[in-house]
C-alpha cells in the first residue's frame, strides 16, 4: 500500500486566488499550559476506559453498561472543575461507522487498513495502474498540504475504482488531508453493497434530500447536480451510493471532531472524489477542488466538461446559508474577488470555501461538511477525468488542462505533465506570488487503450 505524503502549507491571505487562510487565530499558545494538559489527560483516561467497554457481566445484564463510563467521566471532570460541552451522539444508523473511528491499538496506517476490502491504494507516483496517473508537487508556501489516492478493485469489485484529491488548509491542514485520504475511502467501502437506504425514492435523490438521521439534511442544488441530469436518468443503484457518500462524509467529519491528536478548529481540507463503477461515475465534492471530464463533441474535438461546482462563499445559496447562521461573508480590500467566511464578531479565520472537512470554529456559522453529489454516465466519447486541487485551477482553465493531458507523452506521466505545466504557469503569470501546492489524479476511462500504451508499475516520489 503506497500513500501520498501530505504536508503543511502556510497560506498567505494576499496570495493569488486567495484560497488559504493565514494563521489560525489567537490563543493557541495558551492551550499548552499545564492545567489544561491535566484536564485533557483526565478526559483521555475516561475515554480509554469507555473504549475498553463494559465487562462481560455488564453486557449480559444489559443495564448500566454505558452509565459507568459516563459517571467516571463526570467524576474526573468534576474533580478538575472542568465544564465541557456535550457532543451530540451520532444517529443510531451511523453506529457502525462511529465504532470504527478509533481502532483499538496503535500501529501504522497500513496496519489500520489491513482489514479493509481488497484493493490497492496508490499515491505520489507516476501510475497506480494503466488507467490512473497521480502526481503532487510542493509549492512555495510551506510543506505540501495536498493529498490524493486511487483505490482499484474498490469494495472488492473488479470494475470499481475510487479516486480522491484533498487540499488541506490551516496549521494542521496537512494532517487533516492525510487523515481524510486514509479513512474516507474505508468508510465508503464499508457501506458499499449493503442494502441500506433502498427505501429512499429516486425523486428524493434528485431533489437532494435524504432522511434517516436526526433531522432531514439537504444538499443545496448546484449547477453540477442539474447539468449531469442531461446525461440520462440516474441508475437505480445511485440511490444507495449517494446515501453511502452522505453517511461517510458525515462520519468522517465527526471523526475529525473527536480526534485527540489533530486540532481541526482552524484547520480543514477539501475533498473531490469519484467512484467509477463500470460505465457510471459518481462524484462527491466538498470545497473548491474540481473534477473535469475530457470528452469529444459532435465534431470530434476534445472539450472540457466540468463535473463539479467550486463550493465557495461567492455562490448566492452558500452565502445565504452562512449568513442565516450568523456567519459573515466579505472580501478583503487587497483581494476583492475572493469571498471569505468570518466569525460573527471576529475577523477570523477568513475561509475561502463554503464547505469543508474540519474548520470547526465555523461549523456553527454556516460551514458544512455535506458533499454535493452528482452522476455522469460514461459514453464512448468520454476519455478521462481530471481531479485536481486549486493550485492547478488558479492558473489553468478547464480547456487548458484537458489539452495538456491530451498532449502528455504517455498516460502514465499525464498527471506529472499537468502539475509541471501548472507550476510553470504560476511562474509565468504570477511571478511575484508564491506557487501553490498542486495535486492531480487523472483517471482514463478507456482502460483497454490505457493498458496497451502505459506501464502499470507504481513509482513512489
Amino acid at each position: 500500500m503506497v500513500t501520498v505524503a501530505a504536508g503543511r502549507r502556510a497560506g498567505a491571505a494576499g496570495a493569488v486566488g486567495g484560497r488559504r487562510r493565514s494563521g489560525c487565530g489567537a490563543g493557541q499558545a495558551a492551550q499548552q499550559n499545564s492545567p489544561l494538559q491535566q484536564k485533557l489527560l483526565a478526559v483521555a483516561v475516561a475515554a480509554r476506559f469507555a473504549e475498553a467497554g463494559p465487562p462481560p457481566s455488564a453486557e449480559a445484564s444489559g443495564a448500566g453498561a454505558g452509565g459507568c463510563c459516563v459517571e467516571l467521566l463526570d467524576c474526573l471532570l468534576g474533580a478538575l472543575n472542568v465544564s465541557v460541552a456535550t457532543v451530540a451522539p451520532a444517529p443510531s444508523q451511523y453506529g457502525w461507522a462511529v465504532r470504527e473511528i478509533r481502532p483499538r491499538g496503535g500501529g501504522s496506517a497500513e496496519d489500520r487498513h489491513a482489514d479493509a476490502p481488497s484493493g490497492r491504494i496508490a499515491g505520489n507516483g507516476a501510475s497506480a495502474s494503466a488507467a490512473a496517473s497521480l502526481y503532487t508537487m510542493q509549492g512555495r508556501k510551506g510543506v505540501n498540504q495536498d493529498a490524493m489516492v486511487v483505490w482499484e478493485n474498490f469494495g472488492s469489485k473488479d470494475d470499481t475504482v475510487f479516486c480522491g484529491v484533498f487540499d488541506g488548509h490551516g496549521p494542521n491542514g496537512h494532517l487533516v488531508a492525510k487523515r481524510v485520504r486514509d479513512l474516507l475511502p474505508v468508510k465508503l467501502s464499508a457501506n458499499l453493497g449493503k442494502g441500506e437506504y433502498k427505501e429512499i425514492s429516486t425523486s428524493n435523490v434528485k431533489s437532494g434530500t435524504t432522511k434517516g438521521v436526526a433531522t432531514e439534511h439537504r444538499v443545496e442544488d448546484t449547477d453540477a447536480s442539474t447539468g449531469n441530469e442531461e446525461n440520462g436518468e440516474y441508475p437505480e443503484f445511485f440511490t444507495a451510493l449517494r446515501a453511502s457518500f452522505l453517511k461517510a462524509f458525515y462520519v468522517m467529519d465527526r471523526d475529525l471532531k473527536v480526534h485527540r491528536n489533530i486540532d481541526c478548529a482552524f484547520s480543514g481540507t477539501t475533498a473531490v472524489t469519484v467512484i467509477k463503477q463500470g460505465q457510471n461515475l459518481i462524484i462527491g465534492n466538498l470545497g473548491d477542488s474540481r473534477a473535469v471530464l475530457g470528452t469529444r463533441d459532435e465534431h470530434n474535438h476534445l472539450v472540457a466538461l466540468q463535473l463539479t461546482v467550486d463550493l465557495k462563499p461567492s455562490i448566492p445559496s452558500e452565502a445565504a446559508r452562512i449568513r442565516q447562521r450568523r456567519g459573515r461573508v466579505f472580501s478583503l480590500p487587497d483581494e476583492p474577488d475572493v469571498a471569505r467566511v468570518w466569525l460573527p464578531t471576529f475577523n477570523s479565520p477568513g475561509l475561502a470555501m463554503a464547505r469543508s472537512f474540519g474548520d470547526f470554529c465555523l461549523k456553527n456559522y454556516g460551514i458544512i461538511s455535506m458533499p454535493d453529489i452528482s452522476y455522469h454516465r460514461i459514453t464512448d466519447k468520454d476519455e478521462f477525468v481530471v481531479l485536481a486541487t486549486d493550485g492547478v485551477w488558479d492558473v489553468l482553465s478547464n480547456a487548458e488542462v484537458v489539452s495538456i493531458i491530451n498532449n502528455a507523452p504517455s498516460q502514465a506521466s499525464a498527471a506529472r505533465f499537468l502539475v509541471e505545466s501548472a507550476h510553470r504557469a504560476w511562474r509565468t503569470r504570477h511571478p511575484t506570488s508564491k506557487t501553490d501546492d498542486c495535486a492531480v489524479v487523472c483517471l482514463f476511462l478507456n482502460t483497454e487503450a490505457a493498458s496497451a500504451s502505459s506501464s502499470s508499475v507504481s513509482k513512489v516520489w
